[in-house]
């Protein structure tokens, strides 16, 4: 049965030897071991003036055991390089059938430094030594942008700002397909409020990504938070409104964002004086479980009421009640107003 295979990535082997190894035992094993039964000729994906095996994005309709047969010989050759990564989805009817991840994984100093650095990221007090191996696996191979995106978020975590921004950068130059490396730098654009320069990097992200990556949809809701402070609100309702309508898997980190989304996509509609459809969004909201950055239930329901107040309603000086009574002062001058 013919499937949707989604295969996108890049290794770097770092010197001549590991390619030549690369590209000969890709060349054994696809004739010996998979009968030629694979997606990519040698030529087609191994770059010799570069040393990398490069996949830019590749979608179409395959046979499961040719995927699998593609995989296999991918993740052989990948524990060849020194960094990059290569993620493949196999998809039926817009389901997740399999999933691969392949990165290298060999006995490299660079490689187990950079693995070593990675697992301690997000462990509290660890960032030092997060720092320490990361630092070390590029020192052994400077172009490694996986370890300078990963260096970069540490500092960003530590709020060394100017480093976090030298790091991404590196990576970004060393590896301009890595959609995680423009994320991360878009973060430390809106801490230095250059949002123009943040929407430049998210847009790449999203480019960079697909929409099966959480870092596609992250990256969709910064955006879109951007566009509303810069008053671009039909652009930002676009970014909200593809984030609101998607149906995660039950384990994406995106999920606990849906009310904060729900909440600035009912924000910007009010902008653009679409006031019931700005009521859908709040009504949503106050369905949703609370986000990591909170949307109180005092604003939802005062901006809730002045939507429907806006759209000819019956319910506003309800809300507005119920918000004062949990203590909005914005609420509380609705009513007097309209008292």
């Amino acid at each position: 049965m013919l499937r949707k295979a989604i295969i996108q990535g890049r290794i770097e082997f770092g010197t001549e030897k590991s390619f030549a190894q690369a590209v000969k035992m890709y060349e054994y094993r696809a004739e010996n071991y998979h009968k030629s039964d694979t997606l990519f000729e040698t030529e087609e994906i191994f770059i010799k003036e570069t040393l990398t095996l490069e996949i830019p994005r590749y979608v179409k309709q395959v046979y499961d055991k040719t995927f699998r047969n593609t995989v296999a010989l991918l993740e052989y050759c990948s524990q060849f390089g020194l960094s990059g990564e290569i993620d493949a989805w196999l998809l039926d009817e817009g389901k997740v059938l399999k999933f691969d991840h392949m990165e290298p994984n060999s006995d490299k100093v660079a490689v187990q430094r950079f693995l070593k650095g990675k697992a301690l990221i997000g462990q509290e007090g660890k960032e030092e030594k997060a720092l320490e191996h990361l630092t070390k696996a590029i020192e052994k191979y400077d172009r490694h942008a996986q370890a300078y995106q990963r260096r970069a978020k540490v500092n960003r975590i530590l709020l060394k700002n100017h480093d976090a921004l030298r790091d991404y950068d590196k990576s970004i130059k060393s590896d301009d397909t890595n959609p995680f490396a423009y994320y991360g730098r878009s973060k430390v654009h809106l801490i230095n409020e250059d949002v123009d320069l943040a929407i430049e990097d998210l847009e790449l992200a999203i480019k960079k990504s697909v929409a099966l990556q959480p870092v596609y949809w992250k990256s969709r809701r910064v955006k879109g938070k951007s566009h509303f402070d810069l008053k671009q609100y039909e652009k930002a309702a676009f970014d909200f409104k593809l984030f609101s309508n998607r149906k995660f898997d039950k384990n994406n980190p995106n999920i606990p964002w849906k009310r904060w989304v729900a909440y600035h996509y009912g924000e910007t509609l009010l902008a653009l004086e679409d006031y019931e459809a700005a009521i859908v969004q709040f009504d949503s909201a106050m369905d949703l479980p609370q986000s990591p950055t909170p949307i109180e239930d005092d604003v939802l329901l005062c901006q809730r009421g002045f939507a429907k107040w806006k759209a000819g309603k019956n319910g506003y000086i309800k809300d507005w009640t119920d918000s004062a009574e949990l203590g909005n002062k914005l609420a509380k001058r609705y009513l007097k107003e309209n008292s």
